[in-house]
């Protein structure tokens, strides 16, 4: 079991991190501006609220707290969601700032989360990968604020990395479009549309290349990335999606209609294939996602089905069973009953 330190706990995929990885039996401790109501966290895990931005509020957030891994999220989460530049301001400092607070008190294991927009795919000025699937190989090409700041976070832990050699071990890992348990239900994505619209819709998931993934996955992949670093080249980048697209239609044919030039290069992708490869983590690390758009529809349709009956079963047995009242002496056909 590790103590580990997660920045941005309270966030859209900290949740589900700071849960999975309690649940995998590891200490851990969410740190945030604002701690989330008791409750929302399994047992044992610790809250600390902390604005690092502050100078020299990473460090002594981390020398009071004394972890064994830090994993960073915390940041502007959604481009163009604030200024360029605060986007850009925002993001850098508080990756450094971790990085180099986290390194500085020798703790042994130091991860970052990045972005697969780093590609620059969506740019004005057009873009194309030379193939697809894109994986970790593919050339970053970011083309605004947040794609540039997550770039700069993947170079800082790599950074590090050159100066530390193995005395600490860095990561960076690029989550795919995340998908919390909730937004399952029918709870609105990162972008304001549910699942079910971005699937009837294939222009709403189409801006993303039509990734995604469960933030549960992303738990399950952090939790097994923390227990192999030792044991890979240090300062690796991770792409982490799920094994098919976020589409019901394959990507062959519907990448062209919105990626202009992209025919000949996703003819590949057939059948439920995706447009971004897991094939490094798998190879590296062992790690697969488990969890699919399919699977975990199919789940939260049961679940509200079994809510259902579950409902009418407690509806029935307030109401107690039916029972006849007295035979009408009036007008009613012989042998016919009426209730009153």
């Amino acid at each position: 079991m590790s103590r580990i330190l997660v920045t941005g706990g309270a966030g859209r995929l900290g949740r589900s991190v700071v849960a999975g990885l309690a649940e995998a039996g590891h200490e851990v401790i969410s740190a945030d501006r604002d701690a989330v109501p008791d409750g929302t966290f399994p047992a044992g895990v610790k809250q600390e609220t902390a604005d690092l931005l502050v100078p020299g509020e990473a460090f002594r957030l981390l020398e009071r707290t004394a972890p064994d891994a830090v994993i960073h999220l915390a940041a502007i989460a959604v481009p163009f969601s604030a200024p360029e530049d605060v986007i850009f301001s925002t993001n850098t400092r508080l990756a450094f700032a971790v990085v180099s607070a986290a390194t500085e008190l020798g703790i042994g294991k130091i991860i970052t989360a990045s972005s697969p927009t780093v590609l620059g795919y969506g740019s004005p000025a057009g873009w194309l990968p030379e193939s697809f699937p894109v994986d970790e190989a593919t050339p970053p090409r970011p083309w605004n604020a947040y794609a540039l700041s997550k770039l700069i976070a993947e170079q800082t832990v790599q950074m590090f990395a050159a100066a530390q050699g193995d005395r600490i071990r860095y990561a960076a890992f690029r989550p795919c479009y995340v998908i919390s348990p909730e937004e399952w239900a029918g709870a609105p994505t990162q972008q304001g549309h549910t699942v079910r619209e971005r699937l009837a819709d294939p222009a709403l998931s189409a801006p993303a290349l039509f990734n995604y993934v469960d933030a549960r996955d992303v738990a399950d992949f952090l939790d097994v990335l923390l227990r192999n670093m030792d044991s890979i080249p240090n300062g690796e980048t991770f792409f982490v999606g799920a094994e098919d697209a976020l589409a019901t239609e394959p990507l062959a044919a519907l990448m062209p209609r919105f990626v202009p030039g992209s025919a000949g290069r996703a003819a590949s992708l057939t059948g439920t294939s995706p447009a971004f490869s897991v094939a490094k983590a798998k190879r590296l690390l062992g790690w697969e996602p488990q969890r699919t758009w399919r699977t975990e529809l199919a789940h939260a349709d049961q679940a509200r089905a079994d809510e259902t009956r579950a409902g009418e079963t407690l509806v029935g047995a307030v109401a107690g069973p039916a029972t006849a009242g007295p035979v009408s002496t009036g007008s009613a056909t012989p042998g016919s009953q009426e209730t009153k």
